[in-house]
C-alpha cells in the first residue's frame, strides 16, 4: 500500500513546523487538515503556512473556497483523498497536517459520507435558533437526537451543529450511522504531538500575542470591507468572532483577546478528545522532552520507508 504521514495535536503544538522540517529530508507535499485554512483572505487567525512556506513545499487545500461559499465535509474528504493519490503519482509522500478530528479520521478511517444536498430554508430557520438562544441550544437538541454525532462536534462550532441537524431532518437518520468506514489503501503512520497542558496554554497565548502583532485586527477589518459578514459560519472561527465583536463595539479589545485565549484553549481540550493520548494508532511525541525532529524522522524511517 501507498504511505500516507499524518500529523495531528492541539493547535500551536507545532504541526507545521515540524512538517516544514521533514521536508528537508523527504520528498513530501503537505495536504491541510484544518477546517478554516480551507478559506480565502483568513491567514493570520487560522495561523496559515507562509506564502514563502508554500513556495518551498507545496501545500494543497488551503485557500480553496471563499468565506460565503458552502464546504462541507464530504467535499472535505473526497478532495484530500483526490490530492494524496496526485501526489502518490508524483512520487512524493503525501502530509496530512492538521487539528481538525473530523478531516483527519475521516481520511484515515475512509468515511463513506452521506450526500446530503443543503437546505437553505432548514439553515436559515437553525441559524436564528442559534443566533435567538445560541450554539449550545442548538448543541442540546443534536445531543438529545444523537449523542455520537454531537460528541464529535464542538458545541460553539454552529455550522457543524446545523449540517448534522440537517442531514437528520431530511433524511429522519441519525448521523453518526451513516457514517460509514470503507479501509483506504493507505499504509498510514499517525504522529501526535503532545505537551503538559500549562506549557501548552502558554504556546497558545504567545500565539494568539503574534496573530494580533501581525495584524489579524486588520484581517479582519478587511474581512468586513470585502462584505463578509460576521454571521457566516466562517466568521464564527475563533479569533474572527470576536475581533468582530471588537470592531462592533460589543467587546472591548482586552476582553476579546481574552475570549480568544479562552476559547483557543476549550478547542484545544477538544482536539484531544478527538486524539486520544492512549489511541494506540498514534505515536505520540511529547515535545517537551526533546529531539521531537530526530524521533519524527526515525518513526517515518521505520515505519514508511
Amino acid at each position: 500500500m501507498k504511505p500516507l504521514l499524518v500529523i495531528v495535536g492541539p493547535t500551536a503544538v507545532g504541526k507545521s513546523a515540524l512538517a516544514m522540517y521533514l521536508a528537508k529530508h523527504f520528498p513530501i507535499e503537505i495536504v491541510n487538515a484544518d477546517s478554516r485554512q480551507i478559506y480565502r483572505y483568513m491567514s493570520i487567525g487560522t495561523g496559515k503556512p507562509s506564502l514563502i512556506d508554500r513556495h518551498l513545499v507545496s501545500h494543497h487545500l488551503i485557500d480553496i473556497v471563499s468565506p460565503d461559499q458552502d464546504f462541507n465535509l464530504s467535499l472535505y474528504r473526497r478532495l484530500a483523498t483526490e490530492r494524496i493519490n496526485y501526489i502518490h503519482q508524483n512520487g512524493n509522500l503525501p502530509v496530512l497536517v492538521g487539528g481538525s478530528g473530523l478531516y483527519v479520521w475521516s481520511v484515515v478511517e475512509g468515511w463513506e459520507i452521506p450526500q446530503v444536498y443543503p437546505d437553505y430554508k432548514l439553515r436559515q430557520e437553525l441559524e436564528i435558533t442559534a443566533k435567538q438562544k445560541g450554539s449550545p441550544a442548538l448543541y442540546k437538541t443534536l445531543q438529545q437526537i444523537d449523542e455520537l454525532a454531537a460528541n464529535r462536534i464542538h458545541p460553539n462550532n454552529t455550522r457543524r451543529i446545523i449540517r448534522a441537524l440537517e442531514i437528520y431532518y431530511k433524511t429522519g437518520q441519525l448521523p453518526s450511522k451513516l457514517y460509514r468506514k470503507k479501509q483506504p489503501k493507505f499504509s498510514t503512520l499517525i504522529i501526535g504531538l503532545t505537551v503538559e497542558r500549562n506549557e501548552l496554554y502558554r504556546m497558545i497565548h504567545q500565539r494568539i500575542t503574534n496573530m494580533l502583532e501581525q495584524g489579524l485586527v486588520l484581517e479582519v477589518e478587511n474581512l468586513s470591507q470585502m462584505g463578509y459578514k460576521d454571521s457566516l459560519p466562517s466568521m464564527s472561527s475563533i479569533g474572527y468572532n470576536q475581533i468582530y465583536q471588537f470592531l462592533k463595539g460589543n467587546l472591548t479589545l482586552p476582553s476579546a483577546i481574552e475570549s480568544i485565549n479562552r476559547e483557543t484553549r476549550r478547542l484545544a481540550r477538544h482536539q484531544y478528545a478527538w486524539f486520544h493520548l492512549n489511541d494506540e494508532r498514534i505515536q505520540w511525541i511529547d515535545i517537551s522532552q526533546g529531539n521531537v525532529k530526530e524521533k519524527a524522522i526515525k518513526l517515518i524511517e521505520n515505519s514508511l520507508f
